[in-house]
C-alpha cells in the first residue's frame, strides 16, 4: 500500500520595497511552481478572529493592464516540489532575495490541498447595498443579495482593483432594469456580469484581448447569464444607442477614443468612465464635456471615476476604432 504523499513547501515574506517581477523571478531560478500575493494586514486580522471587510478602501482591485499594484503591505507566497523542501532551499532563496532567512516563514502544504491553496485569499466582497463578487469556495446568505460568482482566473477582473469597485458600487446603485449596457474593455466580465445579476436585459461585452472575452465567456455560463451577454471582439460589433456603458479601462484610451465611445451611448444614457488618475480627472472631463455633462461620481485611492449623461444634441465627429 503506498505512503502518504509527502507535502508541499509554502516559502513566505513580506515584500516591503522590493521589485515583485524581480522576487518572482528570484523564487522560480529556485524552482518555485507558483507564486501568489495576499494582504499581509488581512491576513493578520483572520489569525486575530476578526471579520475580515470592512476596509475595503485598503484592498488591491483588479489590475489595469500591464499594471502590478499590490497592497501596501504584501505577503509573496511560493510553493515548492516536496523533494526541494530542505534547509538549504530556506538558506538559498533567502540569499537570492537578500532577506535574512529568519524572515522566511515555512508551512507545509498537503497535496491535496495545494492545487487550489490560492483561492484562501480571495473572500466574499460586497459593493453598495447588495451586490457581491463571490469566489465559489464561499457562499453569500444575505436575502436580498444579487451575487456574481468568480475565481480569479483567466484576465484580469477578480474585482478587486480600485477602479473596478468603484464601477460595482456604481452598478448597485444605477437603475439597470430593461436596459441594454456596454461593458467596454470587459476584462472578466465581472461588470457586465454584475448588470446583468440586477436587472439589465443585455449586455455587450468589448475587448481586443482573446484571453478576456474567453474568461467573460467561462464566467457568464458560471453565473447563468450567457443568454443576455454577447461577446464582442470588434467594435463594430457593438450597438449605436445603448442606454449604459461602462468603460473601465486606461485614461489615454479614453482621451484617445472619446468620439468613438460617446457615438456609442444614445441621447440621454449614461457613461462611466473610470480608470482615470486623480492627476487625469480635469483631462478626461474636458475631452468628453462635447457629449456629456460629466462629473466626478467618486473617488478612492487616487482612482476616479467619472459619470455623465449623453447630451440630446451631437457635437464633433465621431471616429470608432479601425476607421
Amino acid at each position: 500500500m503506498p505512503g502518504r504523499p509527502m507535502p508541499h513547501l509554502e516559502l513566505s515574506f513580506e515584500l516591503g520595497p522590493r521589485d515583485p517581477e524581480q522576487a518572482e523571478t528570484a523564487c522560480f531560478d529556485c524552482g518555485a511552481l507558483s507564486v501568489t500575493y495576499s494582504d499581509e494586514r488581512e491576513e493578520l486580522t483572520a489569525l486575530q478572529g476578526s471579520a475580515g471587510h470592512e476596509a475595503l478602501a485598503g484592498a488591491v482591485f483588479e489590475p489595469l493592464p500591464g499594471e502590478v499594484r499590490l497592497w501596501s503591505r504584501t505577503r509573496l507566497k511560493a510553493l515548492f516540489a516536496p523533494e526541494l523542501a530542505e534547509a538549504r532551499l530556506i538558506a538559498t532563496l533567502a540569499l537570492a532575495l537578500r532577506l535574512e532567512p529568519a524572515r522566511l516563514r515555512a508551512r507545509a502544504v498537503t497535496d491535496r490541498v495545494w492545487e487550489r491553496e490560492w483561492l484562501r485569499d480571495f473572500h466574499a466582497l460586497r459593493f453598495g447595498r447588495r451586490l457581491w463578487v463571490c469566489p465559489r469556495h464561499e457562499t453569500v446568505t444575505a436575502a436580498d443579495a444579487a451575487v456574481v460568482r468568480l475565481d480569479p482566473g483567466l484576465a484580469f477582473g477578480t474585482g478587486t482593483h480600485a477602479s473596478t469597485a468603484l464601477c460595482l458600487e456604481w452598478i448597485d446603485g444605477a437603475t439597470l432594469e430593461g436596459r441594454d449596457l456596454i461593458d467596454y474593455g470587459s476584462g472578466s466580465g465581472v461588470l457586465a456580469i454584475a448588470a446583468l445579476k440586477l436587472g439589465a436585459q443585455r449586455a455587450y461585452a468589448f475587448d481586443i484581448d482573446a484571453q478576456a472575452l474567453l474568461a467573460t465567456r467561462e464566467n457568464a455560463d458560471d453565473n447563468g447569464v450567457a443568454a443576455c451577454l454577447q461577446l464582442c471582439e470588434h467594435e463594430w460589433q457593438l450597438p449605436r444607442g445603448c442606454d449604459v456603458l461602462i468603460a473601465n479601462i486606461l485614461s489615454e484610451i479614453l482621451l484617445i477614443l472619446a468620439p468613438g465611445i460617446a457615438s456609442l451611448v444614445a441621447p440621454r444614457g449614461e457613461a462611466l468612465l473610470a480608470g482615470i488618475l486623480l492627476s487625469q480627472e480635469a483631462a478626461v472631463a474636458a475631452r468628453y464635456a462635447a457629449w456629456f455633462d460629466m462629473k466626478r461620481y467618486a473617488q478612492r485611492d487616487g482612482w476616479v471615476a467619472l459619470h455623465g449623461r449623453r447630451n440630446e444634441h451631437e457635437h464633433g465627429t465621431a471616429t470608432m476604432i479601425g476607421t
